[in-house]
Formats: C-alpha cells, structure tokens, sequence
C-alpha cells in the first residue's frame, strides 16, 4: 500500500503536469478542425453549391473519377464558388500560365469562400507570390538520382517510382511542380517495365515507394500491375504507396482498391495531411477502412508559413490523425523550390514545435522533423539538443521540462 505521504507528492507532482496542458487546453477549442459542425455545415452548402453548378448528384460527388473529371481549373469557374475580385482572377490566371493548379469538387469546397486566410485556400489556390523568382526548380536534385526508368534512389536499400504526374490537387508547395506538365500524363509501360528490371538486378533493394505526383491518381488495373509486379520481386520486403487523396479526394478509397491491394500485403500507405481542417469525417472514414484492411497509414506533413507553423496546430493535427489511426511520421522542413519560398519557415520554427510535443503528448504522436539536404543527398534528422556535454565518464541530458541530469557514459563494471 501507497503511504499517504508518497500519494501526496504523486498528487503533488500530478498536478504540476496537469499546468504542462493548460495553454494547450485553452486555445484547442479555437484551432479549426475538419470535424467541426460549422465546418461540416460550411462543406454540405458548398457541396451542393457545387453539384448544382456541375449538374451532378451525391452518386457523381461520391465517385473519384466524377472527381477527377470536374476538377477546377479555371479562374472564372472558380469565382463562382469562392469569392475572387478581378484582381485575384487575373493574378490566378497569371500563375496558372506558368504553374498548373487544379483543385477537386470535394477539397474546394472545404475552402471557406470569404476567407483569404484559409489554410485549405493556402494549399490549394494560386496566389501571385508563386511568380517570385527565387529557389530552384530541382533543389533536390533528382534529375541526378535516375539510374533506370522512373526511378529516384537516393539510399542504400530502397527507392521511389514516380508512376505520374497526375494529382488530385496541385499542391501550392510542390516540390515537384516542374514535372506538373499541361496535362496529366501517366507513365508508360516501356519506361515502367525498364524501373522493374532495374529492382529485379538490384537485389540489396528491399523497400520501394510508388508515388508521383499521387500514385492514387492511377486506376486500380494500373496500380495492381504495378502492386502485382513488385510482390513477384523476391527482394522487394515492403511496398509504400505515397498519395494525398486521404486529404483531397478521400472517395478514392473505393471498395476496388481495398480489395486489391489486400492481396500485397506488406503494403504501407504514406499521406499528407497538413492542418486539422483536412481531418474531415470523409477524410476520417478513408482512413479507417485502409486500417481495416490492414494498411498501416502514416503521415507527412510539411512545415509551411502561415498555414501549420504553429505548435499548437501540429499538437491538434498530430492528435486528430491518431483517431484517424494515422501516425504521425515526418514534418519536412519547406525545400527552396521556385516559386513556393512564401510558405518557407524557419528551422528553429520547427524545433520550437518538437520540443513542445516531446513530453506533452505521447511518442506515437510526434513524428521525426526532417531537413533534405541540397543535391539529393538524403534526410537529415533535425532535434532539439538533450545532450547538453559529455565526456568519458557522464553525459549531462536535458529533459523535456528543461531539467538536466548527469548519467554515467558506460555501466560500472
């Protein structure tokens, strides 16, 4: 039995730990959220905003290739759904020109239409920021890291296939713009089949990620040749799908694809959530059916100025993905590519939020903050320091209350 005296320092030290919560228990209740009722009401007008306009019904709403279809492209289309003065039209028509931009039925209308603030607007629609001349179209440097094919390897056991160019919606802080094109362009068979060879001769890769642009912009009967292809390689352990469509068309989750891609299992599925506000009950709903079918879903957000740079945006957004059974795996710091520096942060914005997870909320919800380094040479691990000196004999450690602590380098013998 616990003396009353230990039970009073527990209770004691309780409380300390409670106050570590209130400032973000203060202001939770103010950051948006995608499950929010206003915003759920704000989407449902939208929706049928929409579907008057384009002639459709909740059938088309609830098929992804309707979606596809009827994406927005169009400054004049768009200004009849969003509120855009002649000015704004003229500066999206500008961008567009040089930058595509194109949006679904379903993301635009979680877009509130007087708000020039909105953090979905943010991502989604061309400002005339995007026409500085700053950056670089390749900071990454991938035109160098294409052995084969459609291949990007930049590590010893694994790589990427870039399967298309295609994407729901063309992020405004892509880090792949340049090979956007005119037009949605999957990849063909030759340049396919030449990346699947080189996997087949190169028997240290045991991990390949399918992307693009979004690799859920393929069909089903493309992916499962893709899928189906790489399960037939003997060395290839684990298959990641990376797509955004968790966020901007989460009717792509359709009962096709879940019943395919049961049948490649290990397969794991990379998203992109970036603010609260994209958790939406539909969001949420294709989360929870690819757990069900035994895809494990993790996330990667990227730090971006004005719209998640923010610790208590990331605490919410990390929290709201864990109900959607999505981990939170990486926060990538915003890479220098032309035309998106505006979105661009500080690195200490980003340690600033990780050393405000670490202790006040659970290891399964904070993801690893990661820097590329320039000309393709990898992710580099960005921390808060906890090592504050060691020598031989002790390490001084920094604890997530600011504490230090001295700890012996090695046992005693």
């Amino acid at each position: 039995m616990q003396s009353e005296a230990n039970r009073a320092i527990s209770r004691k030290r309780g409380e300390a730990l409670r106050d570590y919560t209130t400032d973000y228990r203060e202001v939770k209740g103010d950051i948006p959220k995608g499950r929010d009722a206003v915003y759920i009401a704000q989407y449902e007008a939208q929706k049928e905003k929409l579907l008057a306009l384009l002639g459709g019904t909740q059938t088309d709403w609830d098929d992804w290739n309707w979606q596809m279809r009827n994406r927005f492209d169009d400054p004049d289309r768009l200004a009849q759904i969003l509120e855009l003065d002649a000015e704004v039209q003229q500066q999206i028509a500008q961008v567009g020109a040089q930058y595509r931009w194109a949006i679904t039925p379903y993301y635009l209308a979680l877009i509130d239409p007087a708000d020039l603030a909105d953090p979905i607007r943010a991502l989604s629609i061309p400002t005339i920021q995007e026409m500085g001349t700053a950056g670089e179209e390749d900071p990454m440097d991938e035109e160098h890291t294409n052995p084969a094919g459609i291949i990007t390897r930049r590590y010893p056991d694994r790589l990427i296939l870039n399967v298309t160019n295609a994407c729901a919606m063309f992020c405004r802080h892509c880090q792949r713009r340049r090979r956007i094109g005119g037009q949605d362009q999957d990849v063909g068979r030759i340049a396919l089949d030449e990346s699947l060879d080189y996997i087949r001769q190169s028997p240290e890769i045991r991990d390949v990620l399918v992307t693009g642009g979004d690799a859920l912009a393929l069909s089903n009967g493309e992916l499962e040749y893709i899928l189906s292809a790489l399960r037939e390689i003997p060395t290839v352990e684990v298959i990641r799908i990376g797509t955004r469509t968790l966020a901007t068309l989460p009717m792509r989750i359709d009962d096709e694809f879940l019943e395919m891609v049961q049948k490649y299992h290990p397969v794991y599925l990379n998203t992109h959530f970036n603010h609260p506000r994209e958790l939406t009950p539909e969001a949420i709903t294709a989360c929870t059916r690819l757990a069900h079918a035994g895809v494990p879903l993790g996330n990667q957000m990227v730090l971006l100025e004005g719209v998640n740079n923010d610790k208590y945006v990331v605490q919410c957004l990390n929290h709201e993905m864990m109900r959607a059974r999505v981990r939170p795996y990486y926060i990538f710091h915003a890479k220098s590519v032309k035309g998106t520096l505006h979105f661009g942060t500080s690195i200490d914005d980003g340690l600033e939020i990780m050393e405000h997870l670490r202790g006040r909320t659970s290891g399964m919800a904070i993801p690893t903050y990661i820097l590329n380094a320039p000309g393709g040479l990898g992710k580099i691990p960005l921390l808060p320091n906890y090592i504050v000196e060691r020598d031989e004999e002790t390490v001084t450690l920094q604890t997530w209350e600011g504490r230090r602590v001295q700890y012996p380098n090695r046992p005693k013998q």
